[in-house]
């Protein structure tokens, strides 16, 4: 009976190969940027941030280079999207409405940038799953916690949207703080050329699980860091750019429960 003993062996290999979770998406080798992108950032987006609004961006050494990411900002402004995946130094998908995909010129430009479609009236649940696509392959996730513009810039109302991402994916998030963007572009206001700076936290681990309470704990952590940061102010002439201020260590992981 070896042959038969063998192949109940090989069966049982291939049960144990079924049975082997997949990879985790944070392990995931990152898409690369194209070309439309590099272009965009360099010949659009760098003299915008850098020479116009005399942006600075401080924390570039906390950035995770590879693998799945869910990026947390505050939101003042639409200038906000497009800074953030320069200053990072990786590509930053965001949602964008599927009308603006099939405009001429405009859509393979943003299509070739990371955004992904999300129709018109699309429920949560389904602008949640395409998110979640899109951190499967690999990429950088941007998320404005409080989902709108705020006047004052800062994290107010922030929504469980992006800790549920990152609960589903297993990536991590990553605070980050988009200081004064909101006074030279905000809404109701009129277009100031103020300095930009840019402050990149720590980042924190996905939820222990979908439970509300999970969402919550770590949603809050977010915004604790994100607006810890915001409290900083400008960087300093004299700042060190690479390393997370110490005056925000405190709120770099979510609290314990």
């Amino acid at each position: 009976m070896p042959a038969e003993g063998g192949r109940i062996s090989g069966l049982r290999r291939a049960l144990r190969r079924l049975r082997k979770p997949p990879e985790p998406p944070a392990l995931l080798s990152s898409p690369k940027p194209s070309l439309t992108y590099r272009i965009i950032s360099y010949l659009l987006v760098f003299p915008i941030y850098r020479l116009l609004f005399r942006g600075r961006t401080a924390g570039n050494n906390n950035v995770p280079m590879e693998g799945a990411l869910v990026v947390v900002a505050n939101h003042g402004s639409h200038l906000d999207p497009p800074l953030l995946g320069h200053a990072l130094g990786r590509p930053v998908a965001f949602m964008a409405k599927a009308e603006l995909f099939r405009v001429p010129l405009l859509g393979p430009i943003i299509r070739a940038c990371g955004a992904y479609p999300v129709a018109r009236g699309a429920s949560d649940r389904e602008a949640i799953r395409t998110a979640t696509g899109r951190l499967d392959q690999g990429w950088a996730t941007g998320v404005f916690l409080d989902g709108t513009r705020q006047a004052n810039g800062r994290v107010n109302t922030p929504m469980p949207g992006a800790a549920l991402l990152a609960a589903r994916s297993g990536a991590p998030l990553l605070p980050v703080a988009i200081i004064n963007s909101y006074r030279a572009l905000g809404t109701g206001r009129q277009a100031r050329l103020v300095p930009i700076h840019i402050r990149i936290g720590t980042p924190i681990p996905p939820p222990a699980s979908r439970r509300r309470a999970d969402l919550d704990v770590v949603t809050a952590a977010c915004q604790a860091q994100i607006n810890a940061l915001l409290d900083l102010g400008p960087l300093r002439a004299d700042e060190p750019v690479g390393q997370l201020h110490p005056a925000a260590e405190r709120t770099a992981l979510p609290p314990k429960t």
